[in-house]
């Protein structure tokens, strides 16, 4: 696979998001399969895989995904560029540095790591101000104990705010055909500023794959029952953005789930799509998309008939909030 670059790190152009292991699509496959579906993904090419000490079942065991992807990555820790995340808590804020630590050595033990090349911030928390989360993690990486660092659904100011402190090498926020407003300010800030920018949800949380459809019923935790995308009425009424991709993905003996992730690579050179599955297949999918490529006549075209297509049910009303958009 193509490299690219997160500020100083290097990755393959298409990572991996591993959360669906342990929660957010509904019954959690075995450890075993896990295991073998990450160590799919580390044959194929992938070298950047991204998880969280907040995934778990329900949300309730800590360090749950951390784990297995700690077991997936034994004896190939130098081909991996490994991300995980934590979120400062209001009482932490007195001694952020020693909070950093803390978190971070938990995630290292369960990692089976002695460093992590990614450490984000999961989410903004406003009692925390950014620059003294800036200015811990510049000791972590002074320290050794990571290598870069990042944030995770902000604006430019955040960004910008928390650069000037500590050099910020990835910003992780929702991203694809169907959530389009980062591309206004975010993406092009981390462009001039030599920040990448990681995009979740790539595939609009599977329903530009086509395999979403008004009878499709999502069981457990799955987190798509709250996406206002894929509410039945919408999913009706966002067919026009299946449409233009299924065609394409004809044309190019490819799926819908490769033409938008193709679509995303081709616009943007700092830009590292993470698709999430708990699926071997549907990952090994995801990553074939680096082998699709769309000529320029190709993509303008897709440009062409996106800017003219209307997104019913936009993340960011239930997600967000208008004031984290820009």
């Amino acid at each position: 696979m193509d490299k690219r670059k997160l500020g100083n790190l290097t990755v393959s152009e298409i990572g991996m998001g591993c959360m669906g292991f342990s929660h957010g699509y509904g019954e959690i496959p075995s450890e075993d399969y896990s295991i073998e579906a990450i160590r799919a993904a580390l044959d194929y090419g992938c070298t950047f895989l991204d998880t969280s000490e907040a995934y778990g079942p329900y949300l309730s065991e800590t360090g749950h995904n951390e784990k297995i992807v700690g077991k997936a990555i034994r004896g190939r820790r130098e081909d991996v560029v490994l991300a995980t995340k934590l979120f400062i808590g209001t009482g932490e804020a007195k001694n952020i540095y020693d909070a950093f630590c803390r978190h971070l050595e938990a995630s290292l033990n369960r990692l089976g790591t002695d460093y992590v090349d990614l450490y984000y911030l999961h989410r903004i928390n406003p009692a925390v101000p950014v620059e003294r989360v800036a200015e811990g993690m510049g000791k972590l990486i002074a320290d050794g104990l990571i290598r870069g660092w990042g944030l995770s659904m902000v604006t430019t100011d955040f960004i910008d705010r928390a650069h000037r402190v500590t050099p910020v090498s990835a910003v992780q926020n929702i991203y694809s055909m169907m959530e389009r407003d980062y591309e206004k300010k975010v993406i092009p800030y981390c462009r001039e500023h030599n920040i990448g920018f990681v995009s979740f949800s790539p595939i609009a949380s599977g329903y530009l794959s086509g395999k979403v459809t008004a009878e499709t019923k999502f069981q457990g935790d799955d987190v798509r029952k709250w996406v206002p995308q894929l509410s039945k009425k919408n999913i009706a009424a966002n067919q026009p953005f299946i449409e233009l991709v299924s065609d394409m993905a004809k044309r190019k003996n490819a799926t819908n789930a490769q033409i938008s992730l193709a679509w995303m690579l081709h616009k943007y050179p700092h830009v590292v799509p993470i698709p999430g599955s708990k699926n071997k297949e549907r990952i090994l999918e995801n990553l074939g998309a680096s082998s699709v490529k769309l000529t320029d006549g190709e993509f303008a075209e897709l440009e062409t008939a996106l800017a003219g297509l209307t997104v019913y049910g936009h993340r960011k009303d239930v997600n967000m909030g208008s004031e984290y958009m820009d």
